[in-house]
């Protein structure tokens, strides 16, 4: 049976003063700025920061830092580690802030220290799936489509209701407007759907061409809802209007999401 994955654990970082260790990334900071600190020494003052305190013996020391095989003068080794730690925090042995000998006993850390956990950052998500995005504007191509064969079917039903509440010729202009934008908006929307489907390279940079136009037509088509407002209601007709108005600008971004090339070139041209 599968196993889930394991989420990462939490980074834990020990603060003091104005220094910062985070047992994660093996690093040592002041202020926020990386102070250079060997792998021995930080080891070294990770120990002494988890028991503030408490002293701790050379020979616990030593044991916990090197491995009893490696051929090492451990002494010299651990006089070493400890000036490190000293010379990156600024410290003195005569007068210590922070790292304190005890002769013939060892080391304690002197202050305060206060232990937090910091939860990894979430993996990004990434940009949607292009083959998504495409299949979203494909959708409101064939959204208009509909809107389009539909209002051609029941081009008399859109004159009698357009006729109740305009005057004859406000009501013609709907009729005549109604049969051109669908006329002509039906050629535009086969080849934006057909460009979508065979995901043409191009499409972002022939859509950009075309918003204006796209933009008007659909800004046009918005307000129909209205010559159905006295069967949905004016609230509905309101409602479905502004969100009409909108996806022409949802088209766009649907687009610049999945053909972005057009506008990574024209930001090198301008730089």
């Amino acid at each position: 049976m599968a196993t889930p994955h394991a989420s990462p654990a939490p980074t834990r970082i020990a603060r003091f003063g104005v220094f910062e260790a985070n047992l994660g990334t093996g690093e040592l900071r002041k202020n926020g700025a990386r102070i250079s600190l060997q792998e021995q020494p930080f080891h070294l003052l990770v120990l002494l920061l988890e028991r503030p305190g408490d002293v701790i013996g050379r020979e616990e020391i030593t044991k916990k830092l090197w491995d009893p095989d490696v051929f090492v003068d451990f002494d010299k080794s651990l006089n070493t580690a400890v000036n490190k730690v000293r010379e990156a925090l600024g410290d003195s042995a005569t007068n210590p802030k922070y790292v304190e000998t005890l002769a013939k006993r060892g080391y304690r850390f002197l202050g305060q220290v206060v232990w937090i956990r910091e939860d990894p950052p979430k993996p990004d998500p990434g940009p949607p799936s292009r083959t998504v995005t495409r299949g979203l504007f494909g959708l409101i191509q064939i959204m208009y489509l509909i809107f389009y064969v539909e209002a051609l079917f029941h081009f008399r039903e859109i004159e009698r209701v357009a006729g109740t509440f305009l005057p004859g010729w406000a009501s013609f202009a709907i009729m005549a407007a109604t049969i051109v934008t669908a006329g002509v908006g039906i050629p535009v929307r086969c080849y934006l759907l057909s460009a979508a489907a065979f995901d043409y390279e191009l499409l972002g940079e022939k859509f950009q061409q075309l918003f204006l136009f796209i933009l008007v037509l659909d800004e046009l088509w918005g307000i129909a809802p209205f010559l159905m407002a006295q069967k949905i209601g004016f609230g509905a007709a309101f409602a479905a209007t502004c969100g009409l108005l909108y996806v022409p600008f949802s088209e766009r971004t649907l687009i610049n999401m999945a053909y972005p090339r057009l506008r990574l070139s024209r930001s090198v041209a301008l730089g």
